[in-house]
């Protein structure tokens, strides 16, 4: 005789406004089944939304897929459009992002997790890949309610990686416009962004090594060897200025985690990330 089988908990998600700053941004909550669980706010990188990047595999996006695999292990999550990004476009648009108005949306985050009812929000973990990295080192600096901290390849040396993707002739013209003039830059993979001279302002004065030195708490550091976006020496440098619990987690990887090749890297790395999350759980 066939023994039923067992039905497995979906887990819920939901679409959320969180105010930053007096406007609004678009979060997706995903929700296991059970107890308010501890919670993991995502946050996307440069150009990025909410989802990220599509796998093409499986047609969906990284952050998406790493919702589900936090869920499966017992983790809510939050992930966000920064304003000016995604659907959070109603107040400010892309042009006119800039890294401290990142800062603040992820902070506001913070604090809407921490009095949301339906997560832990005493247990409030940040992953952030890529520029994402660069906020979420900010926020654990500047934060006394963030518990455990991901940098999934950050950006560290902001000229370098800036410079790299806009071209070195668009990050001079950049550092020399006004607050409000505009720069359009063709990116590598073809499409085209414009910046306001207040983003550029940022790349010379935010130094996102500096910021995670002020963040005491347990740090997992991802490391691509041939990421050519964010170098292998910049999760190094991230390492090297953090005093607290910490793995840097190293693999032959590129900037996008080998997804177009296969899901494998990324499935390793989230793994390791939940285990380090679940090892440093106060």
């Amino acid at each position: 005789m066939a023994l039923p089988t067992l039905a497995v908990a979906e887990p819920t998600e939901q679409v959320v406004t969180v105010e930053s700053g007096g406007q609004n941004l678009v979060g997706t909550l995903m929700l296991p089944e059970g107890d308010p669980a501890p919670v993991v706010l995502l946050l996307h990188g440069f150009t990025g939304s909410r989802d990220e990047l599509v796998i093409p595999s499986s047609n969906e996006g990284i952050f998406v897929h790493t919702a589900k695999a936090l869920a499966e292990a017992g983790f809510a999550s939050l992930r966000i459009d920064f304003r000016g990004s995604g659907e959070s476009t109603a107040d400010i648009t892309y042009e006119k992002t800039t890294f401290e108005g990142q800062i603040a949306d992820a902070l506001a985050s913070v604090d809407y997790l921490a009095g949301l009812p339906s997560v832990d929000g005493t247990q409030i973990n940040v992953i952030g890949w890529s520029q994402g990295g660069l906020v979420a080192a900010a926020v654990a600096g500047r934060s006394d309610k963030v518990d455990d901290v991901a940098l999934w390849q950050a950006v560290g040396d902001l000229k370098a990686t800036y410079g790299g993707l806009l071209g070195a002739d668009n990050l001079a013209k950049g550092m020399a416009a006004g607050p409000d003039e505009t720069i359009v830059a063709k990116l590598p993979w073809g499409a085209d962004v414009s910046l306001n001279g207040a983003f550029f302002d940022g790349i010379e004065t935010l130094n996102p090594i500096a910021e995670i030195a002020n963040f005491k708490g347990p740090l997992f550091v991802s490391q691509g060897m041939t990421d050519t976006t964010v170098l292998p020496e910049v999760p190094v440098a991230f390492i090297a200025s953090h005093d607290g619990p910490e793995e840097l987690w190293s693999r032959e990887m590129d900037h996008t985690f080998n997804v177009f090749t296969d899901v494998n890297t990324l499935n390793e790395m989230i793994a390791a990330t939940v285990t380090f999350f679940e090892a440093n759980t106060n």
